[in-house]
């Protein structure tokens, strides 16, 4: 099977890593000029003039990212089959459709309003911030994705308002009503063409400024009548978008175990990379087998499994290599402050075990953050202490190899 994909960066790539021994072959369709995948072919299409030729080479379409025109996702779909669909895509890249969906289906989620001018944005946050007496997160209804588009204010001060929709204002914007949750967690669930679902363990997500930093999976402390419950919600989402292919579904816990739905992305999802090394079939490869019409393979868990971005900087990969256990993934980019440049995925057979190494591993990592689980903390004079460890031992395997 010829498989397109919509965008050409690492998601995209991982997609094709994990088709190729299926026996399918890919065509990536570029907007953006600077495509990073780098396996299959790339169809560079800067002015929209080129999709008649990307069509002529699959027999299926897919995408690697939701901010796509949802217009153009439906003339695709007049000539070829594309999974998730476009009325998936539709409602997972606007949060205002996403939230009403949430509603409708009975899915909890934060109390919200919608605004579309600096004085309803006012009222808003003046309400909501009175109504629950906890700061509220502003955010733009479309395109917003790792931090951006988004603002906390902590207080209705009129000019903090007015310089919050300066900045990302000028559009419909969503205000929710900030809520205290013991951790932030995601569930991932595959659907196929037949109707078929399978869902992946629960993974427990630390984001610093926006960007997911770490994922643990599968959480050793999660009551089982939670993880129904999520599969629950992603299931009624499955269901009523008549959807294909992989779901995520990011979500809080608050201390009584209760999930809040923060929001959904239609594709595969940077929480799930543990799966590539931690899961009997990765979402990647479940993906792919949705979208072909294939049986999914088992989304179980085979060991404890972390997830760590890398982020801006690679660092030593040799010294990370000589850990046990790592698996590295880069996606051929240039070191930038605050690029995805890869991830690592670290396993072990038993949770002590996965949190020491990733104590190792981020002692490792430039300018990594301190991981924070809701089970574990690392204090930055363990991460010293493991720095100098890992270097006197690095220091002296080199030595044994070069005498």
């Amino acid at each position: 099977m010829r498989v397109g994909i919509l965008g050409a960066g690492q998601l995209g790539q991982m997609l094709a890593l994990a088709g190729y021994p299926l026996g399918q072959r890919f065509v990536f369709l570029d907007t953006s000029g600077s495509p990073s995948a780098d396996i299959g072919t790339t169809q560079i299409d800067l002015d929209n003039q080129h999709l008649a030729e990307f069509l002529a080479q699959v027999d299926v379409v897919s995408f690697e990212f939701e901010h796509l025109p949802v217009d153009r996702v439906r003339d695709i779909e007049k000539h070829k089959p594309v999974y998730p669909s476009s009325r998936a895509l539709e409602v997972c890249q606007n949060r205002g459709l996403e939230k009403a969906l949430f509603t409708r289906l009975q899915i909890p989620t934060p109390e919200y309003q919608l605004v579309d001018s600096l004085e309803t944005l006012q009222q808003a946050v003046s309400q909501l911030i009175t109504k629950h007496a906890k700061p509220v997160v502003v955010k733009t209804v479309t395109e917003g994705y790792d931090g951006k588009g988004q603002a906390v204010l902590r207080t209705a001060d009129a000019a903090e308002v007015a310089a919050v929709w300066q900045r990302i204002g000028g559009r419909e914007l969503i205000v929710e009503a900030f809520i205290e949750f013991v951790r932030e967690v995601s569930i991932i669930a595959v659907r196929g063409q037949n109707g078929e679902v399978r869902f992946y363990p629960m993974a427990e997500n630390h984001h610093v400024d926006g960007i997911l930093r770490y994922s643990l999976a599968p959480l050793p402390d999660l009551d089982a009548a939670i993880q129904q419950q999520a599969e629950s919600y992603i299931q009624a989402l499955l269901k009523e978008l008549d959807y294909v292919g992989v779901l995520t579904l990011e979500l809080f816990q608050q201390a009584d175990g209760r999930l809040l739905a923060n929001e959904m992305a239609p594709r595969v999802h940077n929480s799930g990379h543990w799966t590539q090394n931690g899961a009997v079939t990765s979402q990647f490869e479940n993906h792919l087998r949705a979208v072909a019409g294939l049986p999914l393979g088992s989304t179980a868990a085979r060991f404890p499994t972390c997830m760590i971005n890398i982020i801006g900087r690679c660092g030593d990969t040799r010294q990370l290599l000589q850990e046990d256990s790592v698996h590295l993934h880069l996606y051929g980019k240039e070191e930038r402050a605050g690029r995805k440049l890869g991830h690592l995925n670290l396993v072990a057979d038993d949770l002590p075990s996965l949190l020491d190494k990733v104590q190792r591993a981020v002692a490792l990592l430039p300018d990594a953050p301190e991981p924070h689980f809701s089970f574990a903390v690392y204090s930055k004079a363990d991460r010293r202490e493991l720095l100098m460890e890992c270097t006197n031992t690095h220091s002296l395997q080199s030595g044994s190899a070069l005498g």
